[in-house]
């Protein structure tokens, strides 16, 4: 017998079955739906969380831990493809879809929390395994080790460019926004480095969960009351408003159930409250929200409507947001009409209405906070897709108003083309005197020169809404 012979027989490693890890699974699952169908994770999600918690195995920790992973990566996702992109030896663009999600997910847990480095690094190497492969879980066990050897501030100093030599590109990277998005919030914000650095970090931070007392339905008090002092707040500017703690689940408060409240945004509700404010001449009985859909706002209308004595008509045109918007002001206290018409070719007589609320279709860069995923998939060609629409639409609400009612425009975005760009030239054309905004706004500060208003996150904790409020004067 040779010496070879007697040496014992090496044995391999025994093969070990993957984890199946129900949390990150479902946060994968999350961002492949992001991905492949162009869903918003604040649609995909919720009914994933719900089917999760008919089992046993998932409770209140594991929905917040996989809310955090599909929310917290998509809010990162362009730092982390920056950071992923040094620690490949292909084009990114390369490097198949499925393969980069679970990529960001390992990079967002070794850099985004404080989940240890071993252990994001094993839980999502047996992610890969399970929905990839083993051979593909190799190349994802790599590329997470090289990540995990530096932390955040380190890998944003090596791929990120001086501020000093590209600032636009630097904010971008660092703070995970497309150049173009960067350049355009900064010329709407104006000011120094300060202003544009805090506005895109509250662009990456959880917004909380703000709740609406429906008027005539519901007060904030109500619901206050039926909540302990630890779970809400009362609303910051808006007395119809109240914020949840961190974790809070609306559909658990039997206001929201009942529908007597809602989920609504402060600032929408503000604008809203503006609009009802406003200083009018003459009758004030017949109000119009000319782009209803969902609802939230032509709820909040009709309720102040009521109050005094005067008729909301919410008009939507896709029918199946007609019927959000119906299901809306179901229960409101006085009378109110919802149809589904095109807000740009409307079935009323000209002058028909004392206040015009137009809230148009736009880029959503305002919230940004609440739709992570949105800031990847617009493009600057979409401002030109929108521009004819949200200047028919202001037209339509100038013609529909009478001689001395006010028309409202808003919408959910802070960029000059469409905010000041599309009043100014609509008032070029038809008569319409520009009212200052500002004192409906009683509280809020940081508003700017007037006579329109706009809204920040990181100044009022609200999306960037903005309206500009228009007396039809002739």
């Amino acid at each position: 017998m040779n010496e070879q012979s007697r040496r014992p027989r090496q044995q391999g490693k025994p093969y070990r079955r993957p984890k199946k890890d129900p949390v990150r699974v479902l946060a994968f699952d999350a961002l492949r739906a992001v991905d492949e169908r162009d869903a918003y994770a604040n649609l995909v999600l919720p009914p994933l969380l719900r089917k999760a918690r008919e089992k046993d195995d998932f409770d209140g920790r594991d929905a917040a831990l996989a809310t955090e992973l599909v929310y917290g990566t998509l809010r990162r996702q362009g730092t982390y493809d920056a950071i992923i992109a040094a620690c490949v030896d292909r084009p990114l663009r390369e490097v198949d879809p499925p393969v980069l999600d679970v990529l960001s997910l390992g990079a967002h847990q070794l850099l985004g929390t404080r989940i240890p480095t071993h252990a994001a690094v094993s839980a999502t190497v047996d992610l890969a395994r399970v929905v990839l492969g083993d051979g593909r879980a190799k190349f994802v066990n790599a590329v997470l080790r090289k990540i995990s050897r530096q932390d955040l501030d380190s890998w944003i100093e090596q791929v990120a460019p001086p501020y000093e030599d590209d600032a636009e590109d630097h904010l971008a990277v660092v703070h995970s926004h497309p150049r173009w998005i960067v350049s355009a919030l900064w010329d709407s914000l104006g000011g120094g480095r300060a202003g544009i650095e805090d506005l895109l970090a509250a662009d990456n931070e959880r917004p909380e969960v703000t709740l609406v007392a429906r008027p005539g339905r519901a007060t904030a008090d109500d619901i206050l009351g039926a909540l302990d002092a630890e779970s809400a707040l009362p609303g910051r500017w808006s007395p119809y408003a109240v914020r949840m703690s961190e974790g809070g689940e609306p559909g658990a408060v039997d206001a929201v159930r009942e529908g007597r409240a809602g989920v609504q945004d402060e600032g929408s509700q503000l604008v809203a409250i503006a609009l009802a404010n406003a200083p009018l001449d003459g009758p004030d009985k017949a109000w119009l929200d000319g782009c209803a859909g969902p609802g939230g706002k032509a709820a909040m209308l009709a309720g102040l409507a009521a109050e005094r004595g005067a008729v909301l008509l919410a008009s939507e045109k896709q029918p199946h947001r007609a019927g959000l918007v119906a299901k809306a002001l179901a229960g409101n206290p006085g009378p109110y009409q919802v149809i589904a018409a095109d807000g740009t070719r409307p079935p009323w007589r000209s002058g028909t209405f004392d206040r015009v609320l137009m809230d148009v279709p736009c880029t959503g860069l305002g919230a940004l906070r609440r739709r992570p995923e949105a800031r990847w998939r617009r493009r600057p060609a979409d401002l030109d897709g929108f521009a004819p629409l949200q200047r028919g639409l202001l037209r339509t609400a100038l013609d529909s108003v009478r001689v001395g009612g006010v028309v409202g425009y808003a919408t959910c975005s802070p960029h000059l083309a469409e905010t000041r760009a599309v009043v100014d030239d609509v008032l070029k054309q038809q008569k319409g005197e520009l009212l200052d905004a500002r004192p409906l706004f009683p509280g809020v500060p940081a508003l700017g020169d007037g006579p329109d208003v706009q809204l920040w996150p990181h100044l009022h904790g609200t999306d960037a809404m903005y309206l500009a409020l228009i007396r039809r004067t002739g």
